[in-house]
């Protein structure tokens, strides 16, 4: 059942990818993610209070507190990151270095959270990162997308979204640990009120809420949809991670790779190179090797 969450947690963040670029076009991407993450809290708990974990708060070890803090934080930071990156470059640009984190996190499940590392696993592995590698290396080539000047810099972009997949590393590792003594749900629910207050820690220390009437009614509308879809996203991840191992769970979550990707080509109108081709269906190879 778990693979089915983990399939869901993909499916929603492929979208989520397209929502936010669209609600970001004319808008801080700072105070977009703040906005953003109220969407997805009032989602959280509302899920929460729909299955009655809610009750079990007081049943929470300090441990599990601290973890789901940390992973909280490192949430906040991938998405600022994310969401900043996504303002400053395509989204064909931005997605395939995010995925990378998937590599990193099953390093860090063999090494930290012991999870076995075999013959297939390391093969997936190699086909991930060389997709990857072949999907970075031709965006890095093109030529400076209309949104990078407006950001005032060619490369930004790239700087942002390696941070976003490191941070996401962090909290798949952090999220593991941290969820195996609290519901799903709850734990979610928990861990986005820390992006949260982070996220409009950051607004307001920059000054950035002052942008807020300046938002027009499509951005609104995208803001939400992309806190809708969201979400269900992490929903559907962390009940996954809950109950399969880190290092299957993170990949298949990285399939929204394929989701995005669909949805740039049709709404956004971003074409794919050969070169950007082969290492997307190396991507896909490596994580359906996973399932074996």
């Amino acid at each position: 059942m778990w693979v089915l969450f983990a399939f869901g947690s993909a499916f929603f963040a492929g979208i989520t990818a397209i929502l936010a670029k669209l609600g970001i076009e004319d808008t801080d991407s700072y105070l977009v993610t703040a906005l953003r993450t109220v969407v997805v809290v009032i989602f959280a708990w509302i899920m929460v209070f729909l299955v009655g974990s809610q009750n079990t708060i007081g049943d929470i070890s300090a441990k599990t507190l601290v973890f789901l803090i940390l992973s909280g934080l490192a949430t906040g930071a991938s998405w600022l990151c994310y969401f900043k990156a996504l303002q400053i470059g395509d989204v064909n640009k931005v997605v395939p270095i995010d995925k990378s984190s998937t590599v990193l996190t099953m390093l860090l499940a063999f090494i930290f959270l012991g999870e076995s590392l075999t013959v297939v696993k390391a093969a997936a592995m190699a086909c991930i990162g060389g997709g990857t590698y072949l999907m970075i290396e031709r965006r890095e080539q093109d030529k400076v997308s209309p949104g990078q000047r407006s950001g005032g810099s060619g490369r930004g972009w790239l700087f942002y979204a390696a941070g976003s997949a490191i941070f996401a590393s962090l909290t798949a590792i952090l999220g593991k640990v941290g969820i195996s003594g609290v519901e799903s749900n709850l734990g979610t629910a928990i861990r986005t009120v820390v992006v949260l207050i982070m996220a409009w820690l950051l607004v307001l220390g920059l000054g950035k809420q002052k942008g807020i009437g300046k938002i027009g009614r499509r951005s609104w509308l995208f803001i939400l949809l992309s806190g809708l879809t969201t979400g269900l996203s992490w929903l559907c991840y962390y009940r996954a991670l809950q109950d399969g191992d880190a290092s299957v769970v993170v990949p298949i979550d990285k399939l929204s790779i394929l989701v995005t990707v669909v949805f740039a080509g049709i709404v956004l109108k971003e074409e794919m190179k050969k070169k950007s081709i082969l290492g997307l269906s190396l991507v896909v190879l490596g994580t359906l090797a996973l399932l074996i």
